[in-house]
């Protein structure tokens, strides 16, 4: 199935796509896919795919009353006046999107029914006993060790791109780096990159999962297409739902304007969901370059945290000797 953006290009904007020196279309640079569509269409859309224009309207205005609303800046200081997400939230995008939902398959615009069992943990696999966590977004976290830490608060996997992308508070934005036989996508949260082998590099076997697959490229004419197996099933599928084991992503890249590239993937999981799922972002380019996510520079959290934990448990020692002695006498 090929879908495709709704906003029409003029013939200029489609003859002024730039190719690589050997052919292809040339889709370098720094993207952002920040968005204020919901992943899940609100039911009172039902199965509508985009707004009209007294809708979008509406919600323009509405955004300039909240705007309007907050007053003006009172001065603060410490953690409020350095991390308020009121100051740094990037939901909006360069690109005008009247869809009112990301997920464009099912028509519902809706996550499809799961399979028995599944759950929705959004926060990420659950802290079992012998295994180590692996925080998706928060919770699922133990404190015996900086190993028991999620994946996520150790900068290994990030948030927004695991390894489709998924627009966040911050940090939407990716690299693309293009050769002849290969394509990096380098992610600005938790800097992650991807090499991507576009000359039918065999695939890893199967007994073998990483945290953002196996990732495999290929040009059908002017789209790259990225088919991405062998996860390690420690991530879930989508939205806080299932492992992604045995997920099959497929992803298509085509450059639809100077500035303008179209995003769509399509997830395959039958253990997870009873259907495939399909969802368009359209990224931006971005007159910028990527500064360095330095995740835990400065960041005593984990420090604190474990000293905490230790101090529990030290407590809890003194009172059980204090016991023993008092059952002595």
């Amino acid at each position: 199935m090929l879908l495709v953006l709704a906003s029409p290009l003029s013939a200029s904007e489609e003859t002024a796509i730039a190719l690589t020196q050997w052919g292809q279309p040339d889709l370098e640079g720094v993207w952002n896919y920040s968005s204020k569509v919901p992943l899940q269409r609100p039911k009172h859309f039902g199965n509508r795919q985009f707004m009209t224009k007294g809708e979008t309207d509406a919600e323009q205005d509405q955004l300039r009353l909240r705007i309007g609303s907050r007053g003006s800046v009172r001065s603060v200081d410490g953690v409020e006046a350095l991390y308020n997400d009121s100051i740094w939230a990037e939901n909006r995008s360069d690109t005008e999107n009247v869809r009112t939902s990301l997920i464009v398959v099912p028509a519902s615009g809706r996550l499809p029914s799961v399979q028995a069992g599944i759950k929705h943990e959004p926060g990420g696999a659950l802290d079992v006993t012998g295994t180590r966590p692996v925080r998706f977004a928060v919770g699922g976290i133990g404190r015996s060790g900086p190993e028991d830490r999620g994946v996520s608060e150790r900068c290994i996997v990030g948030f927004n791109n695991m390894p489709q992308l998924m627009p966040s508070v911050y940090n939407n934005n990716i690299q693309i780096v293009q050769h002849r036989d290969y394509v990096v996508i380098l992610a600005e949260m938790v800097h992650d990159a991807r090499l991507i082998p576009l000359n039918g590099e065999p695939r890893l076997s199967d007994d073998i999962g990483l945290w953002s697959g196996d990732s495999r490229g290929r040009w059908e004419k002017d789209t790259l297409i990225i088919e991405t197996r062998n996860f390690n099933g420690l991530t879930q599928s989508l939205a806080g739902y299932g492992s992604s084991r045995n997920k099959i992503l497929v992803e298509r890249l085509k450059k639809v304007g100077p500035r303008s590239l179209s995003y769509e993937y399509t997830i395959t999981d039958q253990d997870t969901f009873s259907e495939p799922i399909s969802v368009i972002i359209p990224l931006t380019k971005v007159n910028a370059q990527l500064y360095e996510y330095a995740c835990h520079e400065g960041n005593y959290g984990m420090a604190n945290m474990l000293r905490a934990a230790r101090a529990k448990d030290a407590a809890a020692q003194e009172y059980r000797v204090a016991d023993l002695f008092r059952d002595r006498r």
